[in-house]
């Protein structure tokens, strides 16, 4: 099977990407899943249940979301009501909403000869980010009770420190089909699969302008670092890109067979 994550999206310009290069790259590529990081998606920040809904609507099946997830107190309303969406899973016990899913491939469109579930699991790091429990302990945990359903579990590493996505990962190869970290809105060239089968990527990358600094308009961010003082950081409009994997996996094993890095450009 086949499976693709689309790395942040960020604002209108990143759902417009979603909603216009999401049906393309499903034929291109035979896409059986699709995965995207939805929690930039409100205005650069955070996620409503409006944006998640056009997500959604345009053919995500799952979405994902980080250290911007309580920037839209509408949130709330998501993480009550809607399975498809995940917070990390290390935030302390009686949070609200859930940091990993089993959801059936309901794909139409689908090749696959039998009926397939795949988990996703959310994480967020420690370093350099606000403090939540220990990923790595919880994962193991959780990873262990998914692998009961489905041997075909893909996460989504919500980190800063390049150091402690690869550990990460390393840590859950054999465990997990894929691990693809996010945050940093720079898509990395190290795509790889481990020894285990595990397939990595360091960081997805972001889908919204690239004509940006990680999507944000350029002058106000340049003089945020001359001077030091607030600025109001629109979100950018120009050189629209989806980014993100595309990974292929054995549906018996579990294990990867290929991940290919994907840039495609909103015309």
């Amino acid at each position: 099977m086949k499976l693709l994550f689309i790395g942040d999206i960020v604002g209108r310009p990143g759902r417009r990407a979603v909603r216009e290069l999401l049906p393309r790259l499903r034929e291109r590529h035979a896409l059986n899943f699709v995965i995207a990081n939805g929690e930039n998606s409100a205005g650069g920040s955070g996620i409503t249940p409006k944006t998640a809904g056009e997500i959604f609507s345009a053919g995500v099946d799952v979405m994902t979301s980080g250290d911007h997830l309580w920037d839209q107190k509408e949130v709330l309303e998501l993480l009550a009501k809607e399975p498809r969406f995940l917070r990390p899973l290390n935030y302390p016990p009686g949070t609200a909403g859930q940091g990993s899913g089993v959801f059936e491939v309901q794909n139409p469109h689908s090749n696959l000869q039998s009926p397939l579930s795949v988990a996703v699991l959310n994480a967020q790091g420690r370093t350099f980010m606000p403090p939540l429990e220990n990923p790595f302990l919880l994962a193991a945990e959780e990873v262990k009770r998914l692998r009961e359903r489905t041997k075909i579990i893909f996460v989504d590493f919500h980190a800063e420190a390049t150091s402690e996505k690869i550990a990460f990962a390393r840590f859950l190869d054999g465990q997990v089909s894929a691990v693809v970290g996010t945050h940093t809105h720079v898509q990395t060239a190290d795509e790889q699969i481990f020894p285990g089968g595990t397939a990595f990527l360091t960081d997805a990358g972001f889908t919204g302008p690239h004509e940006s600094v990680l999507g944000r308009e350029i002058a106000p961010v340049v003089r945020r670092f001359l001077t030091n003082t607030p600025q109001q950081f629109e979100v950018a409009t120009e050189r629209v890109l989806l980014h993100g994997a595309v990974i292929e996996i054995d549906p018996v094993s579990g294990r990867a067979i290929h991940i290919q890095r994907v840039s495609e450009t909103l015309i």
